[in-house]
Formats: C-alpha cells, sequence, structure tokens
C-alpha cells in the first residue's frame, strides 16, 4: 500500500538513486560505527546505509511508517524508536566504547532551524552529521561574515561544528518534489571550541541580528557601550552581518565578567 507523503510531517521521500547514492558515499558508513538516522521515512536511504552497518538506529515519527519499519527489518540490524527527533535523547543511545555517535537524516525542512539546535545539545558525543536540508538554510549554515546569508544560526552552529556544503539536490529527485532545492551538509564537531558561556553567545548573537538594518551599536544598545565593541575590535558603525564569531564570542565573554 502506498503511503502518501504527509504535509505536517514535512514529508518529501527522496527516490533519485544516483543521489542516493551519492549520499552513501560521502557518509561512508562503517560495520562498527554506532550511527542513528532522523526520519527514515520509505527507507531509501535506510537500506543503503545498513548494508554498511552492523546495525542502524532510527528516529521516526509517523506511526505508519514505524510499523512498515518494523515489518521490512530485522529488529536486531534496525532499532526503531517512535518519536519527536526535537524531544529525543540522543545521549541515550548505545554507542561502543572509544566510539561516538554517527548522525545522519533528510531532515524535515519545517523544523530544520530547531532541531539543529537540539542536535548542538550532543556535540561533545558526536563524531560528525551528514544532513539534507534546504539549500537555503545550508548556506546559512556556512555563510562567511560580509553575506547576505550570515546570520544567528551561521554564529552558533559555526561555534561548534566545521561545515560543507557537499552538493545541491534538484526538486525533482523527491517524491513530491520540494518547492525548493535542497543541499548535503557535512558537520563535524570541533575538537576545539573557541571558550566562552553558550549562553551568553545566544544573548549577544540574538541581541546583534534582532535588527538587521540597524548598524551594531544600535542593536546591542542597553548590553553593550560603544566603548565595550572598540574594545573588542569592532566599529560600532557596522552592520551585524559583519562581524566574525571571533568577536561575538569576544562580546560573550565581556557579558560574563
Amino acid at each position: 500500500m502506498k503511503h502518501i507523503a504527509r504535509k505536517r510531517f514535512g514529508q518529501n521521500f527522496l527516490t533519485d538513486q544516483l543521489v542516493l547514492n551519492n549520499i552513501i558515499a560521502a557518509i561512508n558508513p562503517q560495520p562498527d560505527q554506532s550511527m542513528v538516522e532522523i526520519g527514515p521515512g520509505l527507507a531509501a536511504m535506510t537500506r543503503l546505509l545498513l548494508a554498511g552497518l552492523t546495525t542502524l538506529h532510527v528516529v521516526e515519527l509517523d506511526r505508519d511508517l514505524v510499523a512498515r519499519l518494523k515489518k521490512s527489518f530485522d529488529p536486531a540490524k534496525l532499532i526503531v524508536h517512535e518519536g519527536d527527533a526535537l524531544q529525543f535523547d540522543f545521549a541515550a543511545l548505545p554507542v561502543a566504547a572509544g566510539k561516538k555517535l554517527r548522525i545522519v537524516g533528510n531532515l524535515p525542512y519545517n523544523i530544520s532551524s530547531p532541531l539543529l539546535f537540539h542536535l548542538a545539545e550532543f556535540t561533545d558525543l558526536v563524531e560528525d552529521q551528514h544532513f539534507m536540508l534546504q539549500k537555503e538554510v545550508v548556506e546559512r549554515m556556512v555563510a562567511e561574515p560580509g553575506s547576505k546569508a550570515y546570520g544567528r544560526l551561521s554564529v552558533m552552529l559555526q561555534w561548534r561544528y566545521h561545515m560543507d556544503l557537499l552538493f545541491v539536490v534538484p526538486p525533482t529527485a523527491f517524491d513530491p518534489p520540494p518547492r525548493v532545492e535542497s543541499a548535503i551538509v557535512r558537520m563535524i564537531p570541533k575538537a576545539t571550541r573557541l571558550a566562552c558561556d553558550v549562553r551568553k553567545l545566544e544573548q549577544v548573537v540574538t541581541k546583534a541580528f534582532s535588527q538587521r538594518r540597524k548598524v551594531v551599536r544600535n542593536c546591542v544598545a542597553g548590553m553593550f557601550t560603544e566603548e565595550q565593541l572598540l574594545s573588542v575590535g569592532i566599529d560600532p558603525q557596522l552592520r551585524a552581518e559583519t562581524i566574525p564569531l571571533e568577536q561575538y564570542v569576544a562580546l560573550a565573554n565581556l557579558l560574563a565578567d
């Protein structure tokens, strides 16, 4: 029985075999690795991942798809977790001694940003992440200072990860086809991060990008003086999208003092 894609779950099923093969080649799953797939859907990628893995965990919200997955795969090889990835405790997944978790998935575009921030809570437990996302979101994730795409998402994720846009996927690769282009992003947690309180960094970045048309002095008024901005090398007349990660971290450390 054909599964009808559900808009409320943001379902667009990847069907293009060449794209699937390219994703698997980028991920390169190995038998001894601990991997979890978010939103396996109709299992197009799941089957290919399992060919290279001993076991695979999947997180799926759609009850009909959960039933289909449990019926289609050996439960010793595919461990199905029914639930919302936004609430899922990825730290609870079993990982072999000395190993870290690998996370993959064609993420629902309607929850991509909150899901990325939820996953960021588990950065220290993760080896890498490979996701299919809306191309525009991936461009924001990897954007450099000075780009229109550079913003809160860029700064907060770049503080935690090295990220690369690997390749673009056209709408025709999906059923039903989305209205936008997609892209594959690789995210590797940084071995060492710039020292700061992440909650302070979040406060600074949220405030700085709250009014993108204004200069940074006006955006962070009440949080920092002009002298404080100058003390960390920030021209108060600059706009938030021109300021690099390092200077946002410096501001977060000023806030923490």
